[in-house]
Order: structure tokens, then C-alpha cells, then sequence
């Protein structure tokens, strides 16, 4: 082989190794992922001691329906929504209104409590089966807060038309007669005073 096909030989070939690795970077270089930012802000306000004992939970599912309308119950003025409600509600009492007394003479335990249990809790779900709005009456952002509160006080009426108050009192009973027990282990009587409350209130 001559010198200049020697010469032509490799700059053919250092011109074939640098248009193969041009290409290699071109075509292998990952692409660049769409950059994601995300921030997020999390307070805590306050923090406060809860006392309080739930002796048991009922859990529903009841269908809701709202309606309203200006003056004629017609299509154009009315508005409608049906709606599913899933709660759970627990029931209970706020030990934060117990008092307890240790009268040393008459070797007695003294608990002073709640006559009744308490709705201590509602969580509930929403979901919107139906919403029909008239062409002058339409649902605002009040309206929907207004379903909210309406659908918890539905499920809070439920609860106490069920026997799940009942069913509260009767566990906690239970819970009384192992602390009777064991003050009774300890030589001491269990006395047990039931104040009545003003009201069942949802805290």
C-alpha cells in the first residue's frame, strides 16, 4: 500500500471514529425529564389533652336529598341534590368531666360521672349521586357548605334515633365492673355517681 493511501486510510478511519461517537452521544443521551417542583406547608397550631373513652362506633350509609325552590316548586326556580352519606360515629364519654374521690375512712373509690354517654366524633363522606339546578336557582359555594353541615346533623339525629347510645352505655358498664373489681382487690368499694349532663353534644 502506498503512503498516500495509508494517509487517505486513516483519516478515513479518525473521520469514521469521530462521526460514530457524535452519534452514539447524539442518540444514547438520555432525553432530559420534565423537572417537577412541589412544595407543601404544614402547620401546627395547637396541640391540647383529650380524655375522653369511646365505648363503641356505629358506622352508616343513608341516601340524602336536599331540595329547595323560590316561591313555585317548578323546574326553573328549583334545585335539587341526592347525595350518599358514609359516617362513622363514636360514642362515648368525655373523662375530662370526671372527677374521682379516695375517701380513706369509709375505704371507698368515689367516681363522679357523665348519666350518659355522648357522640364524641362524626367522620363522614360525601358522594353526589344527583344535582339538578333551575335555570334561576343554582347552587353557590354556601349551598354546598350548607349540605355538609346538614348531612352531619342528619347522621348525628340518626345516631341518637338508634340504639347505638344503648349500646355505649352497656360497654361501659362493663368498664365499670372491672374497675369495681379491682378496687375491690385493692380493699376498697366502688361508688359510682351519675351527674346529669345539660345536653348530648357533639364536641
Amino acid at each position: 500500500m502506498s503512503k498516500g493511501n495509508i494517509v487517505g486510510f486513516i483519516v478515513t478511519f479518525i473521520l469514521g471514529f469521530v462521526l460514530s461517537f457524535y452519534l452514539v452521544q447524539k442518540f444514547s443521551k438520555p432525553k432530559e425529564r420534565v423537572k417537577v417542583e412541589e412544595e407543601a406547608t404544614t402547620l401546627l397550631e395547637r396541640i391540647e389533652a383529650v380524655s375522653k373513652l369511646i365505648t363503641v362506633e356505629g358506622f352508616f350509609s343513608e341516601v340524602y336529598q336536599y331540595k329547595d325552590y323560590w316561591k313555585y316548586d317548578i323546574s326553573l326556580l328549583r334545585k335539587k341534590a341526592l347525595l350518599r352519606i358514609k359516617a362513622k360515629v363514636s360514642v362515648g364519654y368525655d373523662m375530662s368531666n370526671m372527677d374521682i374521690a379516695i375517701d380513706e375512712t369509709n375505704k371507698e373509690v368515689i367516681l363522679n360521672l357523665p348519666a350518659q354517654p355522648e357522640i364524641l366524633s362524626i367522620d363522614h363522606d360525601l358522594d353526589y349521586y344527583n344535582i339538578s339546578e333551575g335555570t334561576f336557582n343554582s347552587f353557590s359555594e354556601n349551598d354546598y357548605n350548607k349540605l355538609e353541615d346538614n348531612a352531619k346533623s342528619f347522621i348525628r339525629e340518626k345516631a341518637l334515633e338508634s340504639d347505638l347510645m344503648q349500646a355505649a352505655e352497656d360497654q361501659f358498664t362493663k368498664t365499670l365492673d372491672i374497675i369495681r373489681f379491682i378496687s375491690t382487690g385493692s380493699g376498697y368499694n366502688l361508688k359510682v355517681i351519675r351527674s346529669q349532663p345539660d345536653a348530648l353534644t357533639l364536641d
